[in-house]
């Protein structure tokens, strides 16, 4: 093991993924400063010991910035310029954002422009792959015959459904995410943030997602952590985004310990920086200083991400084998 390297700079030269963030939640600040001069330092929630009211307070403030920048392709494609150079900086070598659907409902924009907008502001060394994502009521109106054209848009990798958990699971969401699964797109759901271990049962069996954003409140039955593992569906994990957000969670006491000490595979990611103020690298650190995982053990989190990633296996084995060579001490 490279022990004598320090902590950052392990961290830095490891390979890494980003797979749970939402464009709109990762707005730049320096954007977000263009149009809203009040901005001149960073939001208060980038403070350590911060935590929103509630989820409504949180997506007030998210809607409020995001919707300043985001409202145009053009905006979407500057904003992800400078999103997709920050993960370069940080030697991150595999992205998976998505876009909301609301944005389409409610702002007016081509979901295909803006799709294209995020895919052509990706810089040679990342790969990028875009879904949308899809609240649990978001399918009334005119949204649902968009929907359906969108699972086959061309460079849509898959779907993730968003928003509120204790929001009802319509109808509807079965049959779209089993449609969208025939179609050859990949399928996640946001689940075990808000609502408990019972939730996150319901969409494994309803939605039958190959991935759950967040996942952490499974570990409050043994069962699910069980069928987890069972059925082979990774969590990604944002352990500042649930510091900030989740009621009754701090970092030195995150769930995320006892998933990976469980054997259910997790990744960590950022959520929406714009509202938590963290970066990937931040992520791993906050693991080694509140959760106490070793090298190895943050080497092992970056294997997963590569592991669930929808790269060709090549590209996996050759980003798994610079993780071996950097641990190894050969870096």
């Amino acid at each position: 093991m490279n022990d004598a390297m320090p902590l950052m700079d392990f961290i830095q030269q490891l390979p890494k993924t980003e797979t749970h963030v939402h464009i709109e939640g990762a707005l730049p600040l320096e954007l977000l400063q263009r149009v809203r001069p009040e901005f001149h330092r960073p939001p208060a929630s980038w403070m350590h010991d911060f935590k929103y009211r509630d989820f409504a307070h949180f997506e007030q403030e998210l809607l409020d910035m995001a919707c300043s920048w985001y409202r145009t392709p053009e905006s979407y494609h500057e904003a992800a310029k400078l999103i997709f150079a920050g993960y370069v900086a940080q030697n991150v070598k595999y992205v998976e954002t998505s876009f909301a659907s609301g944005m389409i409902e409610f702002g007016g924009l081509d979901g295909r422009e803006v799709l294209a907008a995020i895919h052509e502001a990706a810089p040679a060394g990342l790969e990028v792959r875009v879904f949308l994502g899809i609240h649990h009521n978001g399918a009334g109106g005119k949204m649902r015959p968009i929907l359906e054209e969108a699972l086959g848009w061309s460079g849509l990798a898959g779907i993730d459904l968003h928003g509120p958990e204790d929001m009802t699971l319509e109808p509807w969401s079965a049959e779209y995410w089993a449609e969208a699964r025939r179609r050859g797109k990949y399928t996640k759901a946001h689940a075990g943030e808000f609502m408990g271990a019972d939730f996150v049962l319901r969409v494994l069996d309803e939605l039958r997602p190959h991935r759950i954003e967040h996942g952490v409140r499974s570990v409050e039955n043994p069962a699910v952590v069980s069928e987890l593992r069972r059925r082979g569906v990774a969590l990604d994990v944002c352990p500042t985004s649930n510091h900030k957000l989740m009621p009754g969670v701090r970092l030195p006491e995150h769930p995320i310990r006892q998933l990976f000490d469980a054997g259910v595979t997790v990744t960590v990611s950022t959520d929406d920086p714009i509202c938590f103020g963290s970066t990937v690298a931040d992520e791993y650190a906050a693991l080694a200083k509140w959760q106490g995982f070793t090298r190895a053990e943050l080497a092992q989190v970056a294997r997963n991400g590569f592991a669930i990633s929808l790269l060709p296996e090549a590209q996996k084995q050759g980003w798994m084998a610079e993780i071996e060579r950097l641990v190894g001490g050969k870096a």
